[in-house]
Protein backbone atom coordinates (compact mmCIF):
# COMPACT_ATOMS: atom_id res chain seq x y z
CA UNK A 1 0.00 0.00 0.00
CA UNK A 2 1.02 3.97 -0.34
CA UNK A 3 0.87 6.63 2.44
CA UNK A 4 -1.58 9.30 1.91
CA UNK A 5 1.30 11.96 1.22
CA UNK A 6 2.38 9.44 -1.89
CA UNK A 7 -1.04 8.39 -3.30
CA UNK A 8 -1.31 11.95 -2.98
CA UNK A 9 1.59 13.07 -4.90
CA UNK A 10 1.66 9.83 -7.84
CA UNK A 11 -2.07 11.35 -8.64
CA UNK A 12 -2.06 15.01 -8.87
CA UNK A 13 -0.49 16.58 -12.16
CA UNK A 14 -1.77 20.25 -12.04
CA UNK A 15 0.70 23.13 -12.04
CA UNK A 16 3.13 23.52 -9.12
CA UNK A 17 2.40 19.97 -7.76
CA UNK A 18 5.32 17.27 -7.80
CA UNK A 19 3.92 15.00 -10.33
CA UNK A 20 2.78 17.62 -12.76
CA UNK A 21 6.23 18.84 -12.53
CA UNK A 22 7.61 16.09 -13.18
CA UNK A 23 5.29 14.91 -16.33
CA UNK A 24 6.42 18.61 -17.86
CA UNK A 25 9.81 17.56 -17.92
CA UNK A 26 9.16 15.16 -21.18
CA UNK A 27 6.99 15.79 -24.57
CA UNK A 28 3.80 14.75 -24.35
CA UNK A 29 0.77 13.93 -26.87
CA UNK A 30 -2.17 16.70 -26.56
CA UNK A 31 -3.92 15.83 -29.92
CA UNK A 32 -3.80 13.34 -32.74
CA UNK A 33 -2.63 15.09 -36.13
CA UNK A 34 -5.70 14.37 -37.65
CA UNK A 35 -7.99 16.61 -35.44
CA UNK A 36 -6.40 19.58 -36.59
CA UNK A 37 -6.92 17.91 -40.26
CA UNK A 38 -5.35 20.87 -42.60
CA UNK A 39 -3.93 24.56 -42.54
CA UNK A 40 -6.44 27.14 -41.06
CA UNK A 41 -8.92 24.66 -39.95
CA UNK A 42 -10.71 25.57 -36.98
CA UNK A 43 -9.03 25.42 -33.70
CA UNK A 44 -9.28 23.17 -30.88
CA UNK A 45 -10.04 23.02 -27.28
CA UNK A 46 -7.18 21.19 -25.28
CA UNK A 47 -6.54 20.71 -21.65
CA UNK A 48 -3.79 18.50 -20.13
CA UNK A 49 -2.39 18.43 -16.92
CA UNK A 50 -5.17 20.40 -15.56
CA UNK A 51 -4.51 23.81 -18.02
CA UNK A 52 -6.98 24.31 -20.44
CA UNK A 53 -5.50 25.24 -23.91
CA UNK A 54 -6.27 26.64 -26.98
CA UNK A 55 -4.57 24.08 -30.35
CA UNK A 56 -4.91 25.65 -34.15
CA UNK A 57 -2.56 24.56 -37.17
CA UNK A 58 -1.91 28.06 -39.18
CA UNK A 59 -1.32 28.65 -42.99
CA UNK A 60 1.87 27.17 -43.11
CA UNK A 61 1.23 23.59 -41.22
CA UNK A 62 2.44 24.64 -38.12
CA UNK A 63 0.59 23.73 -34.81
CA UNK A 64 0.09 26.22 -31.69
CA UNK A 65 -0.99 25.67 -28.14
CA UNK A 66 -1.81 28.32 -26.83
CA UNK A 67 -3.60 29.77 -23.65
CA UNK A 68 -7.40 30.44 -24.19
CA UNK A 69 -7.94 33.61 -22.93
CA UNK A 70 -7.20 37.16 -25.75
CA UNK A 71 -4.51 39.06 -23.36
CA UNK A 72 -7.14 42.34 -24.22
CA UNK A 73 -10.71 41.39 -22.88
CA UNK A 74 -10.65 37.51 -22.01
CA UNK A 75 -12.09 36.61 -24.55
CA UNK A 76 -11.87 32.31 -25.71
CA UNK A 77 -9.74 32.01 -28.46
CA UNK A 78 -11.60 28.73 -29.38
CA UNK A 79 -14.37 31.21 -30.79
CA UNK A 80 -11.33 33.00 -32.95
CA UNK A 81 -10.49 33.02 -36.59
CA UNK A 82 -7.74 30.65 -37.94
CA UNK A 83 -6.51 32.94 -40.78
CA UNK A 84 -3.38 33.69 -42.83
CA UNK A 85 -0.75 32.28 -39.97
CA UNK A 86 -2.41 32.99 -37.02
CA UNK A 87 -5.10 33.25 -34.79
CA UNK A 88 -7.48 36.31 -34.31
CA UNK A 89 -9.81 37.13 -31.79
CA UNK A 90 -13.52 37.09 -32.93
CA UNK A 91 -14.46 40.13 -30.05
CA UNK A 92 -11.47 43.25 -31.06
CA UNK A 93 -9.66 41.06 -33.64
CA UNK A 94 -6.27 40.50 -32.04
CA UNK A 95 -4.30 38.37 -33.78
CA UNK A 96 -1.47 35.91 -32.77
CA UNK A 97 1.08 33.37 -34.07
CA UNK A 98 2.06 30.33 -32.99
CA UNK A 99 4.44 30.98 -30.71
CA UNK A 100 2.43 33.62 -29.02
CA UNK A 101 3.37 36.59 -30.13
CA UNK A 102 0.98 39.49 -31.19
CA UNK A 103 0.73 39.95 -34.62
CA UNK A 104 -2.07 42.78 -35.13
CA UNK A 105 -3.95 44.86 -32.46
CA UNK A 106 -6.40 46.76 -35.30
CA UNK A 107 -8.17 48.84 -32.45
CA UNK A 108 -5.36 50.86 -32.16
CA UNK A 109 -4.25 53.17 -34.67
CA UNK A 110 -0.55 53.22 -33.17
CA UNK A 111 -0.26 49.46 -32.09
CA UNK A 112 3.48 48.64 -32.47
CA UNK A 113 4.43 49.58 -28.34
CA UNK A 114 1.57 47.84 -27.45
CA UNK A 115 2.14 45.09 -29.78
CA UNK A 116 5.60 44.03 -28.87
CA UNK A 117 4.49 43.92 -24.62
CA UNK A 118 1.77 41.72 -25.39
CA UNK A 119 2.17 37.70 -25.68
CA UNK A 120 -0.01 34.76 -25.24
CA UNK A 121 1.43 32.04 -23.41
CA UNK A 122 2.77 29.26 -25.73
CA UNK A 123 3.62 26.11 -25.35
CA UNK A 124 6.23 24.42 -28.03
CA UNK A 125 4.75 21.44 -30.17
CA UNK A 126 5.96 18.83 -32.46
CA UNK A 127 4.58 16.31 -34.89
CA UNK A 128 5.75 12.53 -34.40
CA UNK A 129 3.96 9.11 -34.89
CA UNK A 130 0.50 10.68 -36.09
CA UNK A 131 0.57 12.48 -32.61
CA UNK A 132 1.05 16.58 -32.01
CA UNK A 133 3.17 16.61 -28.71
CA UNK A 134 3.69 19.42 -26.40
CA UNK A 135 6.16 20.03 -24.15
CA UNK A 136 5.43 22.36 -21.22
CA UNK A 137 8.08 22.63 -18.73
CA UNK A 138 10.88 25.09 -18.12
CA UNK A 139 12.43 26.28 -21.75
CA UNK A 140 16.07 25.45 -20.91
CA UNK A 141 15.50 21.66 -19.67
CA UNK A 142 13.58 20.69 -23.01
CA UNK A 143 14.34 17.58 -24.34
CA UNK A 144 14.19 15.55 -27.68
CA UNK A 145 11.35 13.54 -28.36
CA UNK A 146 11.25 10.11 -27.53
CA UNK A 147 12.12 7.61 -30.14
CA UNK A 148 9.66 5.35 -29.76
CA UNK A 149 9.50 2.36 -31.87
CA UNK A 150 5.88 3.45 -33.25
CA UNK A 151 6.80 6.61 -34.39
CA UNK A 152 10.13 5.31 -35.71
CA UNK A 153 8.21 3.35 -38.83
CA UNK A 154 6.68 4.64 -41.91
CA UNK A 155 3.25 5.62 -41.40
CA UNK A 156 1.30 2.85 -43.23
CA UNK A 157 2.67 0.71 -40.78
CA UNK A 158 1.40 2.44 -37.94
CA UNK A 159 -2.57 3.00 -36.56
CA UNK A 160 -2.86 5.73 -33.65
CA UNK A 161 -6.38 6.39 -31.79
CA UNK A 162 -7.61 7.87 -28.93
CA UNK A 163 -9.77 7.48 -25.97
CA UNK A 164 -11.26 9.48 -23.03
CA UNK A 165 -10.82 7.39 -19.29
CA UNK A 166 -12.69 8.65 -16.63
CA UNK A 167 -10.30 8.19 -13.66
CA UNK A 168 -6.74 9.37 -12.40
CA UNK A 169 -4.23 8.40 -14.95
CA UNK A 170 -1.99 6.23 -12.60
CA UNK A 171 -4.55 3.86 -11.92
CA UNK A 172 -5.07 3.47 -15.70
CA UNK A 173 -1.62 3.13 -16.53
CA UNK A 174 -1.04 0.38 -13.68
CA UNK A 175 -3.52 -1.65 -15.22
CA UNK A 176 -1.43 -1.81 -18.05
CA UNK A 177 1.53 -2.72 -15.93
CA UNK A 178 -0.41 -5.77 -14.06
CA UNK A 179 0.04 -8.60 -16.61
CA UNK A 180 -1.40 -10.98 -13.93
CA UNK A 181 -4.93 -9.95 -14.55
CA UNK A 182 -5.36 -11.96 -17.84
CA UNK A 183 -5.69 -14.73 -16.25
CA UNK A 184 -9.15 -13.22 -15.55
CA UNK A 185 -10.35 -10.12 -17.17
CA UNK A 186 -9.58 -10.65 -20.57
CA UNK A 187 -10.06 -14.79 -20.57
CA UNK A 188 -13.16 -16.44 -21.75
CA UNK A 189 -14.85 -18.92 -19.59
CA UNK A 190 -14.34 -21.91 -22.01
CA UNK A 191 -10.87 -21.59 -23.91
CA UNK A 192 -11.72 -22.28 -27.65
CA UNK A 193 -9.72 -25.05 -29.70
CA UNK A 194 -7.00 -23.77 -31.55
CA UNK A 195 -7.68 -24.01 -35.06
CA UNK A 196 -5.18 -25.55 -37.62
CA UNK A 197 -4.26 -22.70 -39.10
CA UNK A 198 -3.07 -20.61 -36.19
CA UNK A 199 -0.68 -23.78 -34.51
CA UNK A 200 2.08 -22.62 -36.12
CA UNK A 201 2.52 -19.71 -34.35
CA UNK A 202 4.61 -19.81 -30.87
CA UNK A 203 1.88 -18.50 -28.56
CA UNK A 204 -0.75 -20.41 -30.08
CA UNK A 205 -2.07 -21.73 -26.85
CA UNK A 206 -1.51 -18.32 -24.68
CA UNK A 207 -4.88 -18.14 -23.37
CA UNK A 208 -4.81 -21.58 -22.18
CA UNK A 209 -1.60 -21.13 -20.38
CA UNK A 210 -2.68 -17.84 -18.83
CA UNK A 211 -5.96 -19.43 -17.80
CA UNK A 212 -4.11 -22.18 -16.28
CA UNK A 213 -1.56 -20.34 -14.47
CA UNK A 214 -3.17 -17.58 -12.54
CA UNK A 215 0.04 -17.23 -10.55
CA UNK A 216 3.27 -16.03 -12.69
CA UNK A 217 6.23 -15.27 -11.33
CA UNK A 218 7.60 -11.47 -12.15
CA UNK A 219 10.53 -10.36 -12.76
CA UNK A 220 11.53 -6.53 -12.98
CA UNK A 221 14.63 -5.19 -14.63
CA UNK A 222 15.53 -1.53 -14.39
CA UNK A 223 17.09 0.30 -17.33
CA UNK A 224 17.61 3.94 -18.72
CA UNK A 225 14.14 4.91 -19.35
CA UNK A 226 11.69 3.09 -17.29
CA UNK A 227 11.04 -0.82 -16.37
CA UNK A 228 11.13 -4.02 -18.30
CA UNK A 229 8.27 -6.11 -16.32
CA UNK A 230 8.70 -10.01 -17.24
CA UNK A 231 5.94 -12.58 -15.84
CA UNK A 232 6.29 -16.36 -16.19
CA UNK A 233 3.78 -18.71 -16.18
CA UNK A 234 4.10 -22.46 -16.76
CA UNK A 235 3.50 -23.89 -20.76
CA UNK A 236 3.58 -27.32 -21.85
CA UNK A 237 6.25 -29.72 -20.79
CA UNK A 238 8.91 -27.79 -19.07
CA UNK A 239 8.78 -24.68 -21.01
CA UNK A 240 7.70 -21.15 -19.71
CA UNK A 241 5.51 -18.89 -21.12
CA UNK A 242 7.09 -15.01 -20.67
CA UNK A 243 5.15 -11.72 -21.16
CA UNK A 244 7.09 -8.90 -21.22
CA UNK A 245 5.89 -5.50 -20.72
CA UNK A 246 7.63 -2.30 -20.88
CA UNK A 247 6.72 0.68 -18.90
CA UNK A 248 8.82 4.08 -20.26
CA UNK A 249 8.93 6.88 -18.22
CA UNK A 250 6.85 8.58 -17.13
CA UNK A 251 3.23 7.46 -18.47
CA UNK A 252 3.97 5.07 -21.55
CA UNK A 253 3.51 1.46 -21.65
CA UNK A 254 4.22 -1.53 -24.34
CA UNK A 255 1.90 -4.30 -24.47
CA UNK A 256 2.67 -7.74 -23.63
CA UNK A 257 1.82 -11.18 -25.81
CA UNK A 258 3.28 -9.95 -29.37
CA UNK A 259 6.18 -12.75 -31.21
CA UNK A 260 8.16 -11.23 -33.82
CA UNK A 261 6.38 -10.63 -36.61
CA UNK A 262 3.44 -9.63 -35.00
CA UNK A 263 1.59 -6.64 -34.65
CA UNK A 264 3.26 -4.50 -31.54
CA UNK A 265 0.61 -2.43 -29.22
CA UNK A 266 1.43 0.53 -26.52
CA UNK A 267 -0.69 3.49 -24.86
CA UNK A 268 0.15 6.27 -23.29
CA UNK A 269 -1.51 8.08 -20.40
CA UNK A 270 -2.15 11.76 -20.79
CA UNK A 271 -3.73 13.52 -17.16
CA UNK A 272 -7.04 15.93 -18.36
CA UNK A 273 -6.82 16.64 -14.92
CA UNK A 274 -7.15 14.78 -11.56
CA UNK A 275 -9.75 12.73 -12.53
CA UNK A 276 -9.75 12.03 -16.09
CA UNK A 277 -7.23 11.06 -18.89
CA UNK A 278 -6.90 10.65 -22.65
CA UNK A 279 -4.88 7.29 -23.27
CA UNK A 280 -3.36 7.60 -26.53
CA UNK A 281 -3.27 4.28 -28.64
CA UNK A 282 -1.13 2.40 -30.85
CA UNK A 283 -0.84 -0.30 -32.95
CA UNK A 284 2.18 -1.13 -35.38
CA UNK A 285 4.34 -3.62 -37.30
CA UNK A 286 8.21 -2.75 -37.66
CA UNK A 287 8.20 -5.35 -40.60
CA UNK A 288 5.00 -4.59 -43.40
CA UNK A 289 2.53 -2.52 -43.90
CA UNK A 290 -0.93 -3.30 -41.43
CA UNK A 291 -3.50 -4.23 -43.91
CA UNK A 292 -7.03 -3.08 -44.56
CA UNK A 293 -8.61 -5.06 -40.75
CA UNK A 294 -5.56 -4.01 -39.27
CA UNK A 295 -5.14 -0.10 -39.61
CA UNK A 296 -8.59 0.81 -38.40
CA UNK A 297 -11.17 -0.27 -35.39
CA UNK A 298 -13.63 -2.97 -36.89
CA UNK A 299 -16.84 -3.10 -34.08
CA UNK A 300 -16.66 -6.52 -32.01
CA UNK A 301 -12.72 -7.46 -33.01
CA UNK A 302 -11.19 -7.36 -29.55
CA UNK A 303 -8.32 -4.97 -29.11
CA UNK A 304 -7.04 -2.26 -27.55
CA UNK A 305 -8.55 0.52 -29.65
CA UNK A 306 -11.55 1.10 -27.95
CA UNK A 307 -15.18 1.41 -30.04
CA UNK A 308 -15.27 5.51 -29.56
CA UNK A 309 -17.51 8.18 -31.06
CA UNK A 310 -16.86 11.48 -32.78
CA UNK A 311 -15.47 12.44 -29.77
CA UNK A 312 -13.43 9.52 -28.53
CA UNK A 313 -15.66 8.79 -25.97
CA UNK A 314 -15.64 5.23 -25.37
CA UNK A 315 -19.24 3.74 -26.44
CA UNK A 316 -19.53 1.99 -23.47
CA UNK A 317 -18.43 3.67 -20.81
CA UNK A 318 -18.85 4.82 -17.30
CA UNK A 319 -22.44 6.20 -17.79
CA UNK A 320 -23.91 3.09 -18.70
CA UNK A 321 -22.14 0.31 -16.95
CA UNK A 322 -20.13 -0.32 -20.40
CA UNK A 323 -23.01 -2.59 -21.64
CA UNK A 324 -21.94 -5.51 -19.28
CA UNK A 325 -24.43 -8.48 -20.33
CA UNK A 326 -24.70 -10.46 -17.57
CA UNK A 327 -25.76 -13.79 -19.15
CA UNK A 328 -22.55 -13.66 -21.05
CA UNK A 329 -20.85 -12.84 -18.24
CA UNK A 330 -22.25 -16.58 -17.03
CA UNK A 331 -21.69 -18.38 -20.12
CA UNK A 332 -19.03 -16.43 -21.92
CA UNK A 333 -16.52 -14.40 -20.40
CA UNK A 334 -15.35 -13.64 -16.88
CA UNK A 335 -17.08 -9.85 -17.75
CA UNK A 336 -20.02 -10.18 -20.07
CA UNK A 337 -18.24 -6.77 -21.60
CA UNK A 338 -17.05 -6.29 -24.95
CA UNK A 339 -13.59 -5.08 -25.96
CA UNK A 340 -10.27 -5.49 -24.25
CA UNK A 341 -10.01 -1.67 -23.84
CA UNK A 342 -13.07 -1.79 -22.61
CA UNK A 343 -12.67 -4.32 -20.27
CA UNK A 344 -10.14 -2.48 -18.92
CA UNK A 345 -11.38 1.16 -18.53
CA UNK A 346 -14.52 -0.62 -16.62
CA UNK A 347 -12.36 -2.06 -13.95
CA UNK A 348 -9.97 0.85 -13.92
CA UNK A 349 -12.83 3.15 -13.77
CA UNK A 350 -14.23 0.94 -10.66
CA UNK A 351 -11.48 1.72 -8.65
CA UNK A 352 -12.77 5.20 -8.02
CA UNK A 353 -12.14 8.30 -9.80
CA UNK A 354 -8.66 8.53 -7.74
CA UNK A 355 -8.14 4.52 -5.91
CA UNK A 356 -7.23 5.01 -2.46
CA UNK A 357 -4.21 3.36 -2.02
CA UNK A 358 -3.58 3.44 1.51
CA UNK A 359 -6.48 0.63 1.95
CA UNK A 360 -4.78 -1.80 -1.03
CA UNK A 361 -3.60 -5.64 0.33
CA UNK A 362 -0.67 -5.96 -2.25
CA UNK A 363 0.84 -9.43 -3.20
CA UNK A 364 3.98 -10.99 -5.32
CA UNK A 365 2.10 -10.60 -8.85
CA UNK A 366 1.95 -6.68 -8.05
CA UNK A 367 5.71 -6.56 -7.94
CA UNK A 368 5.38 -4.60 -11.14
CA UNK A 369 3.08 -2.40 -9.47
CA UNK A 370 5.56 -1.68 -6.61
CA UNK A 371 8.25 -1.12 -8.93
CA UNK A 372 6.58 1.37 -11.00
CA UNK A 373 5.54 3.39 -8.08
CA UNK A 374 9.01 3.24 -6.80
CA UNK A 375 10.39 4.63 -9.73
CA UNK A 376 8.41 7.49 -10.58
CA UNK A 377 7.71 8.55 -6.91
CA UNK A 378 11.85 9.16 -6.60
CA UNK A 379 12.20 10.69 -9.49
CA UNK A 380 9.19 13.14 -8.76
CA UNK A 381 11.02 13.44 -5.19
CA UNK A 382 14.62 14.00 -6.84
CA UNK A 383 12.78 16.36 -9.02
CA UNK A 384 11.92 18.45 -6.05
CA UNK A 385 15.48 18.19 -5.30
CA UNK A 386 16.66 19.46 -8.10
CA UNK A 387 17.63 16.37 -9.92
CA UNK A 388 16.58 16.19 -13.63
CA UNK A 389 14.79 12.60 -14.58
CA UNK A 390 17.73 10.79 -16.56
CA UNK A 391 14.90 9.45 -18.49
CA UNK A 392 14.29 13.00 -20.70
CA UNK A 393 17.80 13.33 -21.79
CA UNK A 394 18.04 9.36 -23.40
CA UNK A 395 15.72 9.56 -26.60
CA UNK A 396 17.19 6.53 -28.46
CA UNK A 397 16.65 4.56 -25.12
CA UNK A 398 12.60 4.41 -26.08
CA UNK A 399 13.67 2.25 -28.64
CA UNK A 400 12.27 -1.20 -26.68
CA UNK A 401 9.21 -3.18 -27.16
CA UNK A 402 7.13 -5.48 -25.56
CA UNK A 403 6.48 -9.13 -26.35
CA UNK A 404 6.33 -12.78 -25.46
CA UNK A 405 8.33 -15.83 -25.25
CA UNK A 406 8.41 -19.61 -24.56
CA UNK A 407 11.62 -20.55 -23.23
CA UNK A 408 13.13 -23.77 -21.09
CA UNK A 409 12.10 -23.49 -17.12
CA UNK A 410 15.77 -24.52 -17.44
CA UNK A 411 17.33 -21.50 -18.70
CA UNK A 412 17.81 -18.41 -15.94
CA UNK A 413 15.10 -15.68 -16.16
CA UNK A 414 18.43 -12.82 -16.94
CA UNK A 415 19.73 -14.78 -19.65
CA UNK A 416 15.62 -15.15 -21.32
CA UNK A 417 14.92 -11.46 -21.37
CA UNK A 418 18.54 -10.20 -22.34
CA UNK A 419 18.30 -12.34 -25.04
CA UNK A 420 14.72 -12.23 -26.29
CA UNK A 421 14.03 -8.41 -25.26
CA UNK A 422 17.75 -6.78 -24.58
CA UNK A 423 19.70 -7.68 -27.75
CA UNK A 424 16.69 -7.51 -29.96
CA UNK A 425 15.95 -3.61 -29.63
CA UNK A 426 20.58 -3.23 -29.70
CA UNK A 427 20.11 -2.42 -26.15
CA UNK A 428 21.35 -5.30 -23.46
CA UNK A 429 19.90 -4.68 -19.71
CA UNK A 430 20.99 -6.28 -16.81
CA UNK A 431 18.93 -7.55 -14.18
CA UNK A 432 18.41 -4.91 -11.01
CA UNK A 433 18.25 -5.94 -7.46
Amino acid sequence: MLSAADNELLTRTGPGTGMGELFRRFWQPVLLSRELPEPDCPPVRVTVLGEPLVAFRDTRGRVGLVEPNCPHRGANLFFGRNEECGIRCAYHGWKFDVDGNCLEIPTMSREEGMRSRIHLHAYPTQEWGDLVWAYMGPPEHQPALPEMDFAVVTPSHRFVTKKLQECNWAQACEGALDTSHFSFLHTPLIVPEVPASRRSHPMADATRWMKDDSKPVFNVVEHEVGLLLAASRHADDEDLYWRVTQFLMPNHSLAPGSAPGDIYFGQTWVPIDDRSCWVYVYSWNPERPLTDREDHFIPGTPTVHAEVDEHWAPIRNRGNDYLIDRVAQRTVSFTGIQGISEQDAAIQDSQGLIVDRTREHLGPTDLGIVRFRRMILDAACALRDGVEPRAAAAPSAYRVRGGAAVAPAAEPAAEVLVARFGNETGRVVEPSA
